[in-house]
């Protein structure tokens, strides 16, 4: 099997919990909080551990919310290598508002990294190669140096590493200005704003994701539609994946496990429209589950399987 690691540079220590109603002013009295170790490439990490796969999270880490979240991922069973910095690593908030049913996301920044950190964790993925894949998912801390992403994919690259990219519109049009990538998943939002256009009708999704690719900065474009599904494109092929009906319970991890799952089977061997197939099921199988417990492996086959009869690969 391919080792996979994933570089999550702004990780959080992520709280979940309930109101009865959200209102301005007043007292809330929240539920028992629910913790759990949170940032997009540790998500990654830890949806391929729940998919039955094994993945590396590398991450900055500091403060006692960091070693929290260092416990967390330790109990999940998620393979890890976490390098002490100074500053505290976030913590994020979750609110499920009972009256309504709406979900509220509060993020805060993630801690900066000093000169002599980033270095450090240049030289801890160079000391952890080989690897063969190396996932970079999530947003960016303040004050990272302006070729830290591309060192980052450099060194990927020199070890023989695929690159996937998973974040904000700016950070993905560094990644493809330094090209050599494998796959990047925005979402619609972010491809928009990456390529400057509103997308509005579907032949001009699939223009767009395959403009990208035929630009030559990355192989393949995943882009998640949430309850719409999934667009892929690749050099030879433009597919649109539906979302298998479900019901929803929470947004959060969604876009990390159609990652996880999309690149545990292109690691495992399957082309690129049945391991898009099964990031979709894994998708939905995280808005599935409450709060920020990201997909489930049976909810993922049994999806997986739904998709297959009902929506074939062309």
């Amino acid at each position: 099997m391919s080792r996979i690691l994933t570089l999550c540079l702004s990780p959080a220590l992520d709280c979940a919990t309930q109101i009865a109603q959200l209102r301005a002013d007043l007292k809330l009295r929240c539920s028992e909080p629910d913790y759990t170790p949170g940032g997009g490439g540790i998500n990654v990490a830890r949806a391929i551990r729940r998919l039955g796969g094994e993945a590396l999270a590398v991450f900055p880490v500091g403060g006692p919310r960091g070693q929290h979240l260092c416990q967390l991922l330790v109990a999940e069973g998620v393979a890890h290598h976490a390098l002490s910095v100074a500053g505290w690593t976030r913590e994020c908030l979750n609110v499920l508002e009972l009256a309504g049913a709406r979900q509220y996301r509060f993020v805060l920044p993630g801690a900066g990294l000093a000169a002599a950190e980033q270095a450090q964790l240049l030289a801890a993925l160079d000391g952890l190669a080989p690897f063969d894949y190396l996932v970079v998912s999530g947003s960016l801390p303040a004050g990272l140096e302006a070729d830290f992403l591309a060192q980052v994919l450099r060194l990927a690259r020199r070890h023989g590493a695929r690159c996937v990219l998973d974040s904000g519109p700016e950070v993905l049009r560094q990644g493809l200005e330094e090209g050599g990538l494998f796959l990047i998943k925005p979402n619609l939002e972010e491809l928009a704003t990456l390529c400057g256009v509103d997308i509005l009708e579907p032949q001009q999704l699939n223009r767009v994701a395959g403009d990208l690719v035929a630009g030559g900065g990355c192989e393949a474009v995943l882009v998640s539609l949430g309850a719409q599904g999934a667009l892929l494109a690749t050099a030879g092929l433009i597919e649109r994946i539906p979302a298998p009906p479900v019901k929803k319970l929470s947004s959060v991890g969604a876009g990390d496990s159609l990652l996880a799952a999309t690149l545990l089977k292109l690691a495992g061997g399957a082309g690129w429209a049945e391991a898009a197939r099964y990031g979709v099921a894994a998708g939905s199988a995280a808005i599935m589950a409450e709060g920020t417990q990201l997909c489930r492996l049976a909810d993922t086959e049994r999806l997986f399987d739904w998709l297959q009869a009902h929506h074939p690969s062309r």
